[in-house]
């Protein structure tokens, strides 16, 4: 099932996605809530009339229903307002490839337990616009991710139980200002400002059962589910990133474990994978640095579009601009400003 959230007359409506249309929730069964945030909280309830809902529309058994076009509506995050949102760490490749960049060893830690950290929740936006400050064009930089997100209320959850604690696959964008998060991270703590602005999911929650077809075997010596997914970035028409979901070391069901221990998740809460390897400028100047000093960097400019495809969850697209104010947090520490 492809669950998305679009604006409706001024409100945040769901609806299932199928062959390009948007059915809403509310007009397949009077049972189903119009927002994802109530179907999180009743999945168990309300999944199987949707998935029933589905079945009858894909049959053709229901084709007078109202519809509207997934290309021409106005899409939103398909969580607009986690409860939560936690980043992991996930992908060995990235990790190491940033820290040989900067010329130190692997961390060993990396492989004992996955790490995470929070972002704000309340800058999670979906497909459009990514409005930024001054300081955030300081090395403005993208973040190739998927992301789950919640289902079920749990605490202290055995990472062989935790996919069931798994609505779905998002893919997410984790906005990064790099010289705001070099400068605060010196004092070992964060990110922080670097990341707070702007977090992207979507366009869809994609469901487990529809990536079935999908799953291979996690990596050795590790539990849960993983899937052959393709991760593509491309900035202005150009791929500038590609990896695969299949290679998570730490998969999303020892993430939720981690996250879990001695923790309420709810349903809602936004978990990330951590940066696919070679998905982000910082690593691809890092490493374009190694190899030649005359590499020239890049990074995320006004009116650059970033567009990430992940198979099976569709394609996320966003537009940088600059922000109304031209406050900086950097001149005023300086005192330019």
């Amino acid at each position: 099932m492809k669950l998305v959230t679009y604006a409706k007359e001024g409100h945040e409506q769901l609806a299932l996605l199928i062959d390009g249309k948007l059915y809403n929730t509310d007009t397949l069964h009077p049972d189903l809530p119009i927002s994802m945030s109530m179907f999180l909280n009743y999945w168990d309830d309300v999944y199987p009339i949707a998935a029933a809902a589905e079945k009858r529309i894909k049959e053709g058994l229901a084709n007078k229903l109202p519809s509207a076009t997934f290309n021409e509506a106005h899409i939103l995050a398909p969580v607009p307002v986690p409860t939560s949102c936690r980043d992991g760490y996930a992908f060995r490749q990235h990790v190491a490839a940033a820290r040989r960049n900067r010329k130190v060893d692997m961390i060993p830690e990396f492989d004992q337990y996955p790490i995470f950290y929070f972002t704000n929740h309340n800058s999670i936006q979906g497909p459009g616009e990514i409005a930024c400050m001054p300081d955030h064009f300081e090395k403005l930089d993208f973040e190739l991710e998927a992301a789950i997100v919640i289902c079920r209320h749990g605490r202290n959850i055995p990472a062989a139980d935790a996919d069931d604690y798994i609505a779905g696959l998002m893919i997410m964008n984790d906005m990064s200002a790099r010289r705001l998060q070099m400068e605060e991270m010196l004092l070992n703590l964060g990110p922080a400002k670097g990341k707070d602005f702007s977090t992207v999911i979507g366009p869809m929650l994609v469901t487990l059962d529809e990536l079935e077809e999908l799953e291979v075997p996690c990596k050795e010596n590790h539990t849960g589910k993983a899937w052959n997914l393709q991760m593509k970035c491309r900035v202005n028409g150009v791929q500038v990133s590609e990896g695969n979901l299949s290679d998570m070391d730490w998969t999303f069901a020892e993430i939720i474990e981690r996250c879990s221990y001695g923790v309420n998740l709810f349903p809602g809460d936004v978990i990330g994978s951590g940066t696919v390897g070679t998905g982000c400028f910082l690593e691809l100047n890092g490493t374009g640095k190694l190899n030649d000093p005359n590499y020239q960097e890049q990074w995320l400019q006004e009116g650059d579009v970033v567009e990430m495809e992940i198979d099976g969850l569709g394609k996320l697209s966003n537009t940088i601009i600059k922000d109304e104010s031209d406050f900086s947090i950097l001149a005023l520490k300086k005192g330019t400003y």
